[in-house]
């Protein structure tokens, strides 16, 4: 069996930095988390290591990694393996949001200047975070696809 979600079903909240949030499904036993972002210009996501693999689908905007050469525009599939560390750019010159889905297993571990893990953010971090954001917005809780044991 198939479940679907329409795009209006759930909602997006701000993360106060520039950066919108919909969580699309999560499975906190198997570590994923699928959301779409949508990120204002010139927001700077910080530094993180990813523990598990990461696909990204560029909707529409561009964004890159500060410490790579290339450019994620719409239309573009990015792969990153468990391990990857960068630090997310939304170029201030977008006209518009930048919208990206993304499908990550693992966690984010956000990195300080020197290296140390100073935050981590997992599935059910994310699914925390979303559900207590959708709360103090007043949306009615999203019926986001959660894996419980499956």
């Amino acid at each position: 069996m198939t479940i679907h979600r329409g795009e209006d079903e759930i909602p997006f909240v701000a993360l106060g930095d520039g950066t919108h949030l919909q969580l699309l499904h999560v499975d906190v036993e198997q570590g994923l988390w699928v959301i779409r972002t949508r990120f204002e210009p010139g927001v700077v996501v910080p530094t993180h290591r990813h523990t598990g693999q990461v696909f990204a689908f560029t909707i529409s905007g561009s964004w890159k990694y500060a410490e790579y050469p290339e450019v994620n525009t719409a239309g573009s599939y990015l792969f990153e393996p468990a391990g990857s560390v960068h630090t997310l750019i939304v170029p201030e010159e977008n006209e518009g949001m930048t919208d990206v889905w993304f499908a990550i297993y693992g966690a984010n571990l956000n990195l300080d200047p020197d290296g140390s893990v100073n935050f981590v953010i997992d599935a059910g971090t994310v699914r925390d975070l979303y559900y207590a954001l959708c709360d103090s917005n007043g949306f009615e809780r999203p019926n986001v696809i959660e894996n419980r044991g499956v």
